[in-house]
């Protein structure tokens, strides 16, 4: 007899499912990182409301203190960040319990988009707001983690168009 444990389809398929969610959860921190540090690198070398201009897109520190487009700006800090808390956790519990049959295309645009998420998040926590500095002069204000969240979700979008979900079995 071995005490090596043998490996079941169920219990394989519970793995591959941990797998899936360290992985995605991997891929997001790592995306809200480099938002963190772009944002850094802005703030140390851009003065507030000095614009470099670069092409189609203008480069301008702004602190935004509201949400998506400053709504909710002239909220106390406090709101916003505990309404953002129950956001991002309500996104998180979504993403981490059906990242098993999602999508290979989905799982990307999940990941992209709790990175996106998180980085604003944890860039509101200092009560400044976050940290926003490409400028398109017909769109407001906006930063990495915006193409993350945008673009997460346009990618989890197409993936449940495009490719099907995983069936249950596969998983």
């Amino acid at each position: 007899m071995s005490s090596e444990p043998t490996s079941t389809v169920e219990g394989s398929g519970v793995r591959t499912s941990r797998r899936i969610r360290i992985l995605l959860v991997v891929a997001a921190a790592v995306l809200a990182a480099t938002d963190l540090i772009v944002k850094a690198v802005a703030e140390a070398v851009l003065s507030a409301g000095a614009t470099n201009d670069v092409g189609p897109i203008n480069i301008r520190l702004v602190y935004n203190r509201g949400v998506a487009f400053s709504m909710g700006a002239g909220l106390p800090p406090w709101a916003v960040i505990a309404g953002t808390a129950l956001v991002m956790a309500a996104l998180l519990w979504y993403t981490l319990s059906a990242a098993p049959r999602m999508s290979l295309l989905s799982r990307a645009g999940a990941a992209v988009l709790l990175g996106g998420a998180a980085g604003n998040f944890i860039d509101r926590l200092d009560g400044q707001g976050v940290v926003d500095y490409l400028h398109s002069g017909w769109f407001p204000t906006f930063n990495l983690a915006d193409v993350f969240v945008v673009g997460g979700v346009g990618l989890m979008v197409l993936g449940s168009f495009l490719s099907p979900a995983v069936p249950r079995e596969e998983r």
